[in-house]
């Protein structure tokens, strides 16, 4: 099975991002890529979507929901 690839424009568009944050995911790790035989970058469309719970960076922590003050737990 052959996975969809998506220039680093066509990834922005279809996340809405800037291209700075799709270089920022690429080197976190977050999304899966490959290079073409002439340099350029493809991104595997089915990392883009894909929940963003499944890798977190070392050291980072979920919030824990607070109550709102002047409510009742």
């Amino acid at each position: 099975m052959d996975r969809q690839t998506l220039s680093i424009m066509k990834a922005c568009e279809a996340v809405g991002v800037s291209r700075r944050t799709i270089y920022n995911w690429i080197a976190a790790g977050k999304v899966e890529y490959v290079r073409t035989a002439g340099g350029s970058i493809r991104i595997f469309a089915d990392t883009l979507w894909r929940n963003p719970d499944d890798r977190k960076p070392e050291g980072f922590a979920t919030p824990t929901p607070q109550p709102i003050a002047g409510t009742h737990a």
